[in-house]
């Protein structure tokens, strides 16, 4: 069983919509810039992925994150046909931080926030009379976490469309906590480089619109499965055998193997023992087959955005099936040993046929999540 993919919307530093977004990445456009929304002076590091969306420059304002999540879900809406009426259609959302950066706001300066504000159900009725609303706070997989609830409503026979988002804005706590464990702040997001020093926080949103059956709509894919679990190995390090059996649950569920898996969209943060534990689970995995799919990862381009980074790996899968190219990791220098083992796709992006796409997502506290698309064809 498969569900077609109708609709899609998306947000990150890099552009405002997929098809940005996309041409950015395969262009090696990264959103990195100075630090616009956070006092300079407290922290060591001077560079964040921000979306550039403030009236003023170094303004910050309550609710971004929500203005994220409204933005990448009315564009999918609109792209499946849906218009801005969704009281009929489920809307799950998987973030890390939902709105704590507002929450922050209301505690430092006292800006004007609400306890409901702090969901985005009420924003979401408020714009689109969206009725069923979901939101998973699953770490930087949530939004795969959500694409799993979604097949399964689907899979019911209860809905016939489903939007799954991911949203997060970077909050200061978050920012904090990231400067103090990096005794050297990265200059750079560099994914399986060895010299890869940490990751950098970004912000983003995206949102897939599936439905039943397609009608005369563009079909951008189809999901063929997720699997997923929480190890709870440890409170951030990542588990070999946990990310694994992730891998191996997705390709059961999708009736792959690992020869049948064109490219796959690596969680790649950055950090020198996440991106070690992914590729040797990876190379566990595909055995003998670990040269055939094509390997990237976005993360240089748009930072760590948290529990939009798996929808927004998704809609870049989808966006490399349809249009024969797969975005580069850049920011690579050198890269390990065992990436190297693997067809990596770096530096410029290449031209591929790709036919079925793995997805990885992998959060704090061993919630890992990988999905399954393959071409609508």
């Amino acid at each position: 069983m498969s569900w077609p993919i109708v609709g899609i919307g998306a947000l990150a530093s890099i552009g405002r919509d997929p098809e940005e977004i996309f041409e950015s990445l395969c262009g090696g456009h990264s959103g990195l810039a100075p630090l616009r929304g956070f006092d300079k002076e407290k922290f060591k590091a001077g560079h964040l992925f921000e979306i550039d969306n403030r009236a003023e420059p170094g303004a910050d304002t309550p609710g971004r994150a929500t203005e994220f999540l409204l933005d990448a879900v009315g564009q999918a809406a609109r792209d499946a046909g849906l218009g801005e009426d969704l009281s009929e259609v489920p809307v799950l959302i998987g973030t890390g931080l939902r709105e704590m950066r507002s929450l922050e706001l209301w505690w430092r300066d006292g800006a004007d926030f609400t306890a409901e504000q702090l969901h985005f159900g009420p924003a979401l009725r408020a714009r689109f009379g969206a009725a069923d609303t979901h939101t998973f706070s699953n770490a930087c997989s949530a939004s795969l976490y959500a694409l799993a609830l979604a097949f399964d409503q689907l899979q019911s026979g209860s809905v016939e469309h489903v939007i799954v988002a991911g949203a997060d804005s970077i909050t200061e706590s978050m920012f904090g906590l990231t400067d103090a464990f990096q005794l050297e702040p990265p200059g750079r997001l560099r994914p399986f480089d060895v010299d890869r020093k940490g990751t950098i926080l970004g912000e983003g949103a995206g949102a897939i619109v599936l439905g039943r059956t397609p009608g005369d709509r563009k079909v951008y894919g189809r999901v063929r499965s997720v699997g997923m679990n929480c190890d709870a190995h440890h409170t951030t390090a990542p588990d070999q055998s946990g990310v694994a059996t992730a891998i191996r649950q997705a390709h059961t569920r999708a009736g792959v193997k690992p020869s049948d898996v064109d490219l796959v969209m690596l969680h790649g943060t950055g950090t020198p023992l996440n991106d070690e534990v992914e590729v040797r689970a990876m190379r566990e995995v595909f055995g003998e087959d670990e040269n055939v799919p094509l390997v990237t990862a976005i993360k240089s381009m748009t930072g760590h955005t948290a529990g939009s980074a798996g929808v927004l790996s998704l809609i870049t899968a989808l966006l490399a099936m349809s249009g024969g190219r797969v975005p580069p990791v850049t920011e690579l220098d050198e890269p390990t040993e065992n990436i190297s083992a693997m067809r990596l796709v770096h530096t410029t992006p290449v031209r591929a046929d790709v036919g079925v796409a793995q997805i990885n997502g992998f959060g704090f506290g061993g919630l890992n999540a990988v999905a399954i698309v393959e071409a609508a064809r």
